[in-house]
């Protein structure tokens, strides 16, 4: 592409005595710069690409786009001067594929908690019903059913781009994405347009990045606020900063509720371990799902479909047919009669979401064991409140090492553990190495009872040290049960 038709792209009409060379690429990376790169310099968090200018011109970049030309360098190639080079970016790869999103119905989920559930349900919902559709999640992108492996919740710009991209090469019409908070505030989602959007819920999360929950919040008010007219704008209500994502937004404005009244309406009649009976706007459903938080889950996904166009009760055929998420709330049945439920539950609200779905079924038939951690690097904060939780809620708890990264896991615990006093404290048990603590817990475990494995869910590695060990919950548990006899 001519690098001025790709600037025009985005706005940018005239630079003085630029040439309009051909580009090959466009880069923020100037690592990756080729011969023929646009080189982006973008302000991260990490570094600031205004320190690589240099070297991305010294590997054949024809332009750059930067927020401040350095001095040096204004005679070696042509600069394109921009407010935010984070937002240009975004733009840029919109035009650079064609404006993949344009073409597809993009809906977006937002908040703390369900985000994975709700984007994933919907994907399996309209590929059920006969549509061609895509999936960007934490656990996995998909496109019509491939999958591709995925590093983050919401991907970087460029392969953001290009994963839409292919997915409207593949046919899709349908494309459903979970929204991190980085990833408004990082700009990652800019020149996307959006056909919906959801949010959950909110709760403290990611404050080693945002600092306050304010910051937290309004990062994810901004998805809504960008919304366009023709969009629609679906929010928990129960939730109370629900109504406030709604507050600026001109898209159509939904609601969904278990409390209060609402365009979507859900009650809970009954809950077992093999699933829910709902009510939902007035229609009796039976679904594959436990507790309350996906009650919400469910009800957010109803609510999606309709706003699609779906008829309600086709919604709620294809509602009763889906299953659980991989590593959310999946239950795992020992032989010795009792049940190990592995989940990603981390943070103080999603431990307290699923442990009182478990408690709602046991109805105090069985005992609530509960292995946990909490990850390092991460917001410190959370860590007394996780354990206080989790010791309020379990009859056992074993606090043992999540995902380390470069903190020393005995210190995480005892970060934990200066949450808890008395019998909170005489309840709880310190096993740094997870395996040992999920055998631990399957040793204490009788018939009837329940072990929570929280924290990773359908992560299969820990990272310790910068280098990610295989580890998966769910094979440690299914081991150990297979050499347990009746």
């Amino acid at each position: 592409m001519k690098l001025k038709l790709l600037i025009e792209s985005v706005g940018i009409q005239d630079v003085p005595g630029m040439d309009n060379p051909e580009v090959t690429n466009i880069q923020p990376d100037s690592r990756k710069v080729t011969a023929g790169s646009l080189f982006v310099a973008v302000r991260g968090t990490a570094a600031d690409g205004h320190a690589y200018i240099e070297n991305a011109v010294e590997k054949g970049a024809v332009a750059v786009v930067c927020e401040e030309v350095p001095e040096a360098l204004k005679a070696k190639t042509t600069f394109i001067v921009v407010k935010d080079s984070a937002d240009v970016l975004g733009k840029l790869m919109a035009a650079w594929y064609d404006y993949p999103s344009d073409q597809l119905i993009l809906v977006g989920v937002t908040g703390t908690n369900g985000k994975t559930t709700i984007a994933t349900l919907l994907y399996e919902m309209f590929r059920e019903m006969g549509h061609k559709a895509g999936l960007i999640s934490t656990v996995c992108n998909y496109i019509d059913g491939e999958a591709f492996p995925t590093d983050h919740t919401t991907p970087d710009a460029l392969v953001l781009h290009a994963l839409l991209a292919q997915m409207v090469e593949a046919g899709c019409e349908y494309a459903f994405m979970e929204i991190s908070s980085h990833a408004v505030d990082q700009k990652r989602i800019s020149g996307l347009s959006f056909d919906g959007g959801i949010f959950t819920n909110l709760t403290r999360d990611h404050l080693d990045y945002h600092k306050t929950v304010n910051n937290y919040l309004q990062a994810k008010k901004k998805f809504f606020d960008n919304l366009p007219a023709t969009a629609f704008a679906l929010t928990n209500l129960d939730d109370k900063n629900g109504s406030v994502m709604l507050q600026n937004t001109a898209a159509r404005k939904l609601t969904y509720s278990l409390r209060a009244m609402a365009d979507f309406k859900g009650k809970i009649i009954e809950s077992h371990f093999e699933g829910t009976e709902l009510l939902i706007n007035g229609q009796d459903v039976m679904v594959h799902f436990v507790g309350r938080f996906n009650a919400y889950n469910l009800l957010a996904v109803y609510g999606a479909a309709i706003a699609l166009g779906k008829e309600p009760e086709e919604v709620l055929v294809v509602l009763s047919t889906l299953r659980s998420v991989s590593g959310r709330f999946e239950t795992i049945p020992s032989p010795l009669g009792y049940t190990a439920i592995v989940d990603y539950a981390h943070t103080p609200d999603a431990l307290v979401n699923v442990l009182n779905g478990i408690r709602e079924v046991l109805a105090n038939r069985g005992r609530i064991i509960t292995v946990v951690g909490a990850g390092g690097n991460r917001d410190k904060g959370k860590r007394p409140i996780m354990a206080k939780e989790a010791a309020c809620l379990s009859d056992q708890v074993i606090l043992t090492s999540d995902n380390p990264r470069f903190e020393d896991p005995d210190d995480i615990i005892n970060d934990m553990v200066s949450g808890l006093a008395g019998a909170d404290l005489d309840r709880t048990l310190c096993i740094t190495d997870r395996t040992q603590a999920i055998k631990t817990a399957a040793a204490l475990a009788k018939k009837g009872d329940v072990i929570l494995v929280a924290g990773k869910g359908h992560e299969d590695y820990q990272d310790i040290k910068g280098v990610k060990h295989h580890f998966d919950d769910r094979e440690k548990l299914r081991e150990l049960f297979a050499t347990q006899q009746r």
